[in-house]
């Protein structure tokens, strides 16, 4: 069937524009039995159905590209307009009239106007959004639900309230979708508990991405049903490395390890095993487990809180890389010369025994000389020192080849028992947790080159290079900030971006060029063809090292048992596999940027909600975005807020786009990316997640009065209450959502 789609659709697009029929399509394709006639008229059906293939009123077919159509994920601003961002090509626009009954995340059909950035809505194709969360509210006209999406404008939806539920001012609620269209039907299914208790503000926010943190009754049967430890009976066929020096190494707060690392001294250099959970073995293809971990594509991480893939009793327990336990795992073997090159790899079947579970803190003392570590952990013998040495090499290796840093835009937020944030601050790596990363990478890219030469069906994790616009744009930001960026004619290299990087790591403005750099970069993603990576500089890489908690990286420890380790034995599913990975690919990546909007929402309300208590205080940060409406100022722990254009005193203000700027027309006083800037917090709201910021006056000095001069000191005082006033009152420009670039490889 996929293949009569497509050679369909090929005869349609090949001929001149809207001259076939559907007896002419049928005549190209030369149909011969009266079967091959009847699963051409149901083929046909489906693809007019799904809009692949237009019908024009002369009964001709169209494809999507010939019809002018887009399809795309449609995301919607706060006041209602819609966009379909596209690579390499403008973003197009589509006004609130234009939107038909489509939401925010939908995956629509455009239909674009000629000559303009506008389209309009034809069809939904797919639904981004079955549930939502809402908050019961006391307004004149008595006590409302309201939907808290800012996406979703009043009077838009309508809301039912089942007569079990009991309403109160402030209750917090999750809303199912009853029905599509215009008024958005929507229900309340359960009750997340009241706003201001502890937690519930994170369990709206993951209830408002789909999130669901429990696991059906079906799922849990499956999980319920395997064994704590590992029979002898399954360690049959894999190589046995209990008896091998093995530690994991993870955060203090890690529960689910599912890679592990020992390390041997040789002639040669090192011989490096990077042992994997091997997750397939338990998770099989088809059953509920494995829909499930389909569905939700990956575990999600939120300050105090982590929803699995899996369930706990297989993600914390016999998938689980434990101490003293033995596992069952996948191995990469890899011999790693002095130079840090890997020479050559073999990847099968074992079963570990982890001797110790390490943390990245203790790993890092050990380093630093901790006498009282290093005797604890003695009977490893040489094991961290090995490591330590061998990761440098990998490093220096793959920094040479162009493999980029960016400036970290992580931070730690750390919560008390009501869940209110007490501190934040940016996000440190030591050297065990990048040793950790530069096994993980070589691994990864092994398994990828094994996949690739061997053309197993598997999902890679592709970077793509740069648009050339994007790298000219930001050619024209370091010029302005003094670090003349030179690109060699062509596309850009890696080894040309991490060079740059090095050469201004030293200066004020670094953190800026590297989070202006990073956003320059295509999104990385899954897909079933490799084409590299461009900022890790690799030809070959994939997910492969962390199945316990990414779909993606568990589809290639399936596809490696079913065409490497059991070599011959599926030959008969090559194609359908093959085929699988395109869908795999698609909806792994929309999960993955589901969960990370998750993560980033519950990050900037937790940052608004600190800064709540920090209102009329001074701090000093660095512009880091300018807008039309004004310009971010990030402060040294992350937290970002803005700084409105109207706030800005002592002249009319105005956006310059070309250098970045915003300047006053007057006195020409002058705000830019990069600058340093002290700003007093003049607002915050949880609610919104937004912060806002105004440029700190300078302290005044003290004036001596003379005793005629009460009048104008109180004249003075009243001046001073109404600008003070003015602050607090004046409308601001909302801001929200993930301004940085996260740096997931």
């Amino acid at each position: 069937m996929t293949d009569l789609k497509e050679r369909i659709i090929e005869t349609v697009d090949r001929a001149k524009k809207g001259t076939l029929d559907r007896r002419e399509i049928e005549k190209a394709l030369d149909l011969k039995t009266s079967g091959d006639f009847a699963v051409f008229s149901r083929t046909m059906d489906e693809l007019e159905e799904d809009t692949v293939l237009i019908r024009t009123r002369q009964n001709k077919y169209l494809t999507r590209k010939q019809a002018g159509l887009i399809e795309g994920v449609l995301s919607v601003s706060r006041k209602g307009i819609g966009f379909i961002d596209r690579e390499g090509e403008e973003s197009i626009v589509v006004p609130v009239s234009d939107r038909a009954d489509a939401l925010h995340g939908d995956t629509v059909l455009v239909q674009q106007r000629k000559g303009t950035d506008e389209g309009t809505v034809i069809k939904v194709l797919k639904r981004g959004k079955q549930h939502y969360t809402g908050t019961f509210e006391l307004t004149t006209r008595g006590l409302h639900c309201t939907v808290d999406s800012d996406r979703i404008q009043e009077g838009t939806y309508r809301v039912r309230i089942p007569k079990d539920i009991r309403p109160i001012e402030g209750l917090k609620v999750e809303l199912a979708v009853e029905k599509y269209g215009t008024p958005l039907r929507l229900v309340v299914e359960r009750v997340l508990g009241h706003k201001d208790d502890p937690g519930v503000d994170i369990s709206a926010v993951l209830a408002d991405h789909d999130i669901e943190a429990e696991f059906p009754e079906a799922v849990m049967k499956e999980a319920n049903a395997y064994e704590q430890s590992v029979s002898e009976e399954e360690t049959e066929g894999r190589e046995d490395l209990r008896n091998v020096i093995t530690v994991t190494i993870d955060g203090d707060d890690s529960k689910d390890f599912d890679d592990a690392v020992s390390i041997e001294k040789i002639p040669e250099g090192w011989l490096l095993r990077v042992s994997i959970a091997d997750v397939s073995h338990y998770v099989t293809e088809g059953s509920a487990l494995d829909e499930e971990a389909y569905k939700r594509g990956t575990s999600v991480y939120v300050l105090d809180r982590v929803v699995p893939m899996l369930p706990h009793v297989l993600s914390n327990g016999i998938c689980s890389l434990n101490p003293q336990e033995d596992r069952l795992a996948n191995t990469v073997e890899m011999m790693i010369a002095p130079d840090g090159t890997t020479v050559n790899y073999r990847v099968y079947p074992s079963v570990i025994r982890s001797d110790e579970r390490m943390t990245y803190a203790n790993v890092n003392k050990i380093f630093h000389g901790d006498e009282a570590l290093k005797e604890r952990y003695a009977h490893l013998g040489s094991l961290f020192a090995d490591l330590r040495a061998c990761a440098r090499m990998i490093r220096r290796r793959r920094e040479s080849e162009g493999a980029m840093e960016f400036e970290s835009t992580e931070c730690v937020i750390k919560v008390n028992e009501q869940g209110k944030p007490v501190s934040i601050e940016r996000a440190e790596r030591g050297e065990a947790e990048m040793m950790i990363e530069d096994f993980m990478i070589a691994a990864n890219v092994a398994v990828a080159d094994l996949m690739k030469k061997q053309s197993f069906p598997a999902l890679y994790r592709i970077h793509e290079d740069p648009e050339t616009k994007r790298i000219k744009d930001y050619q024209n930001l370091a010029y302005r900030l003094g670090h003349k960026l030179i690109v060699q004619a062509g596309s850009v290299t890696p080894k040309e971006l991490r060079t740059y990087l090095e050469s201004v790591k030293n200066d004020p403005e670094y953190p800026v060029l590297s989070k202006m750099l990073l956003r320059c970069m295509q999104k990385a993603k899954y897909d079933p063809v490799c084409v590299g990576h461009f900022s890790l500089a690799e030809e070959e890489y994939l997910h492969f090292t962390s199945p316990i908690r990414r779909y993606p990286d568990l589809i290639v420890h399936r596809m490696l048992r079913k065409y490497y380790f059991e070599y011959g034995r599926h030959t008969e599913d090559l194609a359908k596999d093959r085929e699988k990975m395109k869908d795999y690919a698609i909806q792994s990546s929309l999960k993955e940027r589901n969960a990370d909007d998750a993560e980033w929402d519950v990050e900037d309300m937790k940052k608004a909600e600190y800064m709540i208590d920090k209102i009329g205080t001074n701090a000093e940060g660095i512009i880091s975005s300018v807008t039309s409406f004004g310009f971010y100022v990030e402060l040294p722990n992350t937290v970002e807020g803005l700084v409105s254009i109207g706030s800005l005193k002592g002249d009319y203000f105005r956006y310059d786009p070309e250098t970045y700027s915003v300047i006053g027309e007057r006195t020409k006083k002058t705000y830019t990316i990069g600058q340093k800037v002290t700003v007093k917090v003049v607002g915050a709201s949880k609610e919104t997640s937004t912060i806002d910021f105004e440029i700190a006056e300078p302290k005044k000095e003290k004036k001596t009065y003379s005793k005629n001069s009460n009048n104008r000191k109180n004249s003075s005082k009243k001046t001073d209450y109404r600008r003070s006033a003015q602050k607090h009152t004046r409308g601001r420009t909302s801001s929200g959502g993930r301004r940085n670039g996260g740096k997931k490889r």
